[in-house]
């Protein structure tokens, strides 16, 4: 079913709008829809629910400036074909994000007026694959914090 609009009239009182029982009934059609059928009432959320931000792949290609749309992805993926840098735009409080990263070049992370703050010991390694977990962990508009670590990666298959 569609939304169903209730006729409010041209202006009030003036007798041109729906009656009170049918304005009630579109109105509780419409609650029945809602709740039968978006899975207001039991709560659940499902993967097409979510924003890009939280279920989308973006693979950034080759180069030395990239942006990093917190909005736009959870995962990156780059190349650094020369000393790069990172903008960071649209983090949230909370939010994480995976940057996939190879180049043996120098990398920056940028976003005015933020502040990155390495966890861990572990350097970015231009030799190898890196995954980088970046979270914000205060989205103060014009003054974010962020944590990120950094680990080398290989395939395996035997944990």
């Amino acid at each position: 079913m569609a939304q169903q609009t209730i006729n409010i009239g041209s202006s009030a009182n003036d007798g041109t709008g729906e009656s009170i029982r049918s304005a009630f009934d579109k109105s509780n059609d419409n609650f029945t829809e809602l709740y039968a059928g978006s899975g207001v009432a039991d709560n659940s959320v499902t993967h097409d629910k979510l924003e890009n931000r939280y279920t989308v792949l973006s693979a950034l290609g080759s180069g030395t400036s990239f942006a990093l749309d917190f909005s736009a992805a959870t995962t990156f993926t780059a190349t650094a074909s020369g000393a790069a840098t990172f903008t960071f735009s649209n983090a949230v409080q909370g939010q994480v994000i995976d940057l996939i990263l190879t180049g043996n070049f120098a990398i920056t992370f940028s976003e005015t007026g933020s502040t990155f703050n390495k966890v861990g010991s572990t350097d970015y390694d231009g030799s190898t694959n890196n995954l980088i977990q970046i979270v914000c962990t205060d989205g103060t508009s014009g003054a974010k914090i962020y944590h990120y670590s950094v680990g080398a990666y290989t395939s395996d298959t035997t944990p």
